[in-house]
């Protein structure tokens, strides 16, 4: 399978073009009258020394990329995929059909323009350090204002900022052993935020420029992807301020099978970067792995079939193998592939930040993926959260975060679902969903496209949360075409992602929730996770997906022996959750951590929850140690029982402000409805002052917030309080690494609870599977069979 490559800006020098120019005159001419001037002297004699600046290097250089291209197009057939670095981008989409020469330069014109006119900025390129050690030396150094630019090769970063900052950086590599830096010749942060203004202007122009699918695949610079059917000019204009993700598109070309490449450009540049990528493919194959394992991202569907347990499939590659072998078997390969990590295991958010940045950083670094625990936390926060996780080193992409449905906050779910695209998340945990939600859908189908032969392909995951069959069915179909047309009409989405969404499940993973921590139904996993497995396969065939639906199992999973159950009940993967709590990783205090590690398994109880307390909906929280549960139960019967304050004896009025709401009722209620007024919620007020009895249910969930607030702070003083969401499964994982290394919880690394788990369930399998292979007995003689009458 073949490659053209096409360099950009930094490839240019002057005589270039020098043996094309006079074999197309047509394209001469053409250029010399858009550029109002000889661009043949230009590129060969550069008499006034403008081929390097950049509103006149960019279309010199696309050009000569241009006649390179025809030449080699009038010599043999094109090539099976195309990539351009930066500029040449748009020589790649210029072979793909996507415009014509003229078009793609007049566009390139304006690009050179618009990008010449930035000044004050400068870029770095940095040789020897990977990218999230540079990362980590600008966050050393208190460079928040410089930006990975261009992302060339596993040791070779570009930086992008203002000049000041990238001369910081320049002596901080200087002083870095084993590292070596070279400034580029540019006046611009090219590739980074500081570019934005210049994006939203090149936009506009775009959109009034008529650009056609490509007939080629051509990998985008900005995604590591192909680019979509529909969506080539937002990408192009995405790009000027987005890095150069060239490391992910040699990856991309590698795994699709490309083992020829041809260069166009005046210098050599790309084909080193090519040949350091297909070295690491070819130590990847050494090891046994394949070349397919370099690429991390949502791959092309493959249809996979199987059991879950050490399933095997040729058509989906084996994903590198980190840790123990037998646990990497467990489970789904393609989930593996999917979500670039080594188990089929993830870490559940918790609310509240309790599944911290600190945790689901450490499981990122550790091949593994954890979801940070937005829900309840206000956006100034999660958006700081995200930053920070951008920037961690060696995460490599294996973080998520949760998106919780809050009926009593409308809104509020697309402002984090704009939060989380417009820091590109990749990948949410979806719970206490009922139904699929515009936010839902949109999440999950921006950056979706068609690939070249018409397969739907998403770039984003969600696994949905569910406790009902009736719920995971939703979440395992397309979205409704009446939400899909809203969501176009209302550029939500493009035409060309709604059109990829009506091939795809909303979610790809159905993780089925048991007898959980937090929100839960009380569900029997031994009967929902078949049942569940059961309706994925019939979906699959129904809806015709090429690759199939998956379900996974969290609730209860404390031991190896239930991860083990898990898998033999059909789940392609394990969600845990309440063993992380008692983790030194996790955004709770120490008091609850020590609460935690002394459970056993019938040491917690179900409360009202707070989020949801007018519903009925139930929580399971920690029972030993705290009064909660019981207060939160009297609270709820209270609401049930009375239309409102008014109808309180005395006795209870005081119970309530000396045990529960530590404070007089009116005083209670001032700070409750400067809350809600603060946080957007006026209306909820408004109905209060109207209704008695809602005011009574605002009042009654102050405690509940309070309650959460003390147990994460561990408020000596409110411990009696504390709210703590906590399942069954943390007793039995005290019981399991009782009189073990794991048995102080300072001890309980994430990433070594998730390897004791799926170690452990792999050794029970082989155990359990051994005990049961005994001799096979003798049968019993079968009768001769009955003399039949003709």
């Amino acid at each position: 399978m073949k490659a053209w490559l096409f360099a950009g800006q930094g490839a240019q020098r002057a005589g270039m073009g020098e043996a094309l120019f006079d074999r197309f005159p047509a394209y001469e001419t053409a250029a010399d009258r858009i550029l109002g001037e000889s661009v043949r002297a230009l590129c060969l004699d550069d008499p006034d020394g403008r081929l390097n600046r950049t509103r006149w290097t960019q279309p010199a250089l696309y050009v000569v990329n241009a006649l390179a291209c025809a030449a080699a197009l009038a010599e043999g057939p094109a090539p099976d995929v195309l990539a351009g670095h930066s500029l040449g981008e748009y020589n790649a989409l210029l072979a793909a059909g996507c415009f014509d020469f003229e078009t793609g330069l007049r566009i390139v014109c304006r690009r050179g323009e618009l990008m010449g006119e930035a000044d004050g900025g400068a870029m770095l390129a940095v040789v020897g350090l990977a990218p999230d050690a540079v990362r980590a030396l600008l966050d050393r150094g208190g460079l928040a204002d410089v930006d990975l630019a261009n992302l060339n090769t596993a040791t070779q970063v570009v930086v992008s900022g203002p000049a000041a900052s990238v001369k910081a950086v320049r002596a901080a590599v200087r002083e870095t052993p084993g590292a070596r830096c070279v400034p580029l010749a540019t006046s611009g942060a090219f590739h980074s935020r500081h570019m934005r203004p210049a994006q939203e202007r090149f936009a506009a122009f775009l959109a009034t420029v008529d650009v056609r699918p490509p007939r080629i695949p051509v990998i985008a610079n900005v995604t590591g992807r192909p680019y979509p059917a529909d969506g080539v000019a937002g990408l192009l204009a995405r790009q000027i301020a987005a890095p150069v993700r060239w490391h992910e598109t040699l990856r991309e070309l590698v795994r699709r099978g490309v083992t020829e490449v041809r260069e166009f450009g005046p210098r050599s540049m790309l084909r080193p970067m090519w040949d350091s990528v297909r070295a690491e493919a070819e130590a990847h194959a050494g090891t046994g792995t394949g070349a397919g394992t370099v690429s991390l991202g949502v791959p092309e569907a493959v249809p996979v079939r199987g059991p879950a347990v050490g399933r095997r499939n040729a058509s989906a590659p084996e994903p590198e193998t980190v840790g123990d072998p037998a646990a990497a078997r467990l489970g789904s390969v393609e989930f593996r592939r999917d979500h670039g990590v080594h188990y089929a295991y993830l870490a559940g958010s918790m609310f509240r930040g309790v599944s911290s940045v600190e945790l689901v950083a450490r499981l990122g670094r550790a091949g593994l993926r954890g979801y940070f625990g937005a829900g309840g936390l206000g956006l100034a926060t999660v958006e700081k959260a995200l930053t920070e996780l951008a920037r961690t080193p060696g995460l490599d992409g294996r973080y998520g975060v949760n998106l919780l449905h809050d009926l009593t906050h409308p809104g509020a779910e697309d402002a984090l679902t704009d939060l989380l695209l417009r820091h590109d998340v990749r990948h949410v945990e979806a719970a206490a969903f009922t139904a699929v939600t515009p936010a839902l859908v949109r999440f999950r189908f921006t950056g979706a496209h068609r690939t070249s032969d018409g397969t739907p392909v998403a770039v984003r995951t969600l696994v949905a949360k569910c406790s009902r069959p009736e719920v995971a069915a939703h979440f395992m179909a397309p979205p409704a075409e009446e939400l899909l047309r809203r969501l176009v009409a209302e550029h939500a989405l493009t035409p060309a992602e709604a059109d990829a969404a009506r091939g795809l499940p909303v979610a790809q993973d159905i993780c089925v929730e048991g007898d959980s921590a937090g929100h839960t139904d009380g569900g029997v996993s031994l009967a929902l996770v078949p049942t569940t497995a059961a309706l994925a396969e019939r979906q699959t065939a129904a809806h015709g997906y090429a690759r199939r639906l998956r379900v996974g199992a969290c609730g209860g999973l404390g031991t190896p022996e239930a991860v083990a159950a898990a898998f033999v009940l059909g789940a392609d993967f394990v969600v845990t959750g309440s063993v992380n709590q008692c983790s030194p990783q996790a955004g709770t205090s120490d008091a609850v951590k020590d609460l935690l590690a002394a459970l056993d398994v019938q040491d917690t109880a179900y409360a009202p929850a707070g989020d949801l307390f007018e519903l009925g909906s139930r929580v399971q929280v920690v029972r030993k140690g705290t009064l909660f549960a019981a207060r939160a139960n009297k609270l709820y019967q209270l609401y049930r029982g009375h239309s409102g304050l008014d109808d309180l004896d005395a006795a209870t009025r005081t119970w309530l402000e000396r045990d529960c709401l530590r404070a007089p009722l009116d005083q209670v209620w001032q700070r409750t409805r400067a809350h809600y007024r603060d946080t957007g919620r006026a209306h909820e007020v408004e109905r209060a002052e109207r209704d008695p009895r809602h005011l009574m249910a605002l009042l009654f969930k102050s405690y509940f917030a309070r309650t959460n607030r003390a147990a994460q702070d561990g408020d000596p003083a409110e411990r009696a309080n504390y709210q703590v969401h906590c399942g069954p499964a943390a007793g039995a994982f005290n019981r399991c690494v009782a009189g073990t290394a794991l048995e102080p919880w300072r001890e309980r690394h994430v990433e070594r609870i998730a390897e004791l788990l799926m170690t452990g369930a792999a050794r029970v399998l082989d155990e359990r599977l051994a005990a049961y292979a005994g001799p096979v007995p003798h049968p019993r003689p079968t009768p001769d069979p009955l003399p039949t009458h003709p």
